[in-house]
């Protein structure tokens, strides 16, 4: 169990049935009474923001999360299916819950799944993926608009901007917390 004083950003805490997590804290104390503790709060499984203040003697119960390596199987539609790496049980997770997770994804890739009551409700990805160029558009030599990037598609259908020298076929390198592009990968 936490008490007022051990919220921090990052903590996750169960508010009325649910897993919140901590996004931004304030502590301030008035010259009389009570500490105060302003939290902005975000739900971990419908991702609704609530924005709450706490005084020193509230307490709040621990999420029953659980955090299980699997593997990226594949995706139908807008389903995607992983498999726990230890006892070999399938789940699917949607789109609406990867998020932008999804356009990182690879067959046979490796990761953290995190669940509340046996429920996915979060995915953490590698920090880089390396991905292949499949649209590339030539780049004008002579170009002078200004702009040294230009837009390609990857093999998952993610589009982002990279430096002109990078073509169809090569292998990028991407960093999944922001999708930039990072490098190409020599193989």
């Amino acid at each position: 169990m936490y008490s007022a004083s051990d919220l921090r950003k990052g903590l996750k805490v169960l508010i009325d049935g649910a897993p919140y997590v901590v996004t931004e804290f304030d502590f301030s104390k008035p010259g009389k009474g009570q500490a105060l503790y302003r939290c902005k709060l975000r739900n971990m499984i419908t991702g609704n923001q609530l924005v709450q203040t706490y005084r020193s003697n509230d307490k709040f119960d621990k999420p029953a999360l659980e955090e299980r390596k699997m593997q990226f199987l594949y995706n139908q539609e807008n389903e995607y299916h992983f498999m726990d790496n230890e006892n070999f049980d399938q789940i699917v997770i949607t789109r609406e819950q990867l998020g932008d997770n999804a356009n990182f994804l690879q067959d046979n890739m490796e990761l953290q799944v995190l669940l509340f009551e046996d429920k996915p409700i979060d995915v953490t990805l590698p920090i880089f993926v390396n991905l292949l160029v499949t649209v590339a558009e030539p780049w004008a030599k002579g170009d002078t608009s200004g702009t040294d990037t230009k837009p390609v598609t990857v093999e998952t259908g993610y589009v982002l901007n990279v430096p002109p020298f990078v073509v169809e076929g090569d292998k990028i390198q991407i960093d999944t917390r922001t999708g930039a592009y990072v490098t190409r990968v020599k193989e």
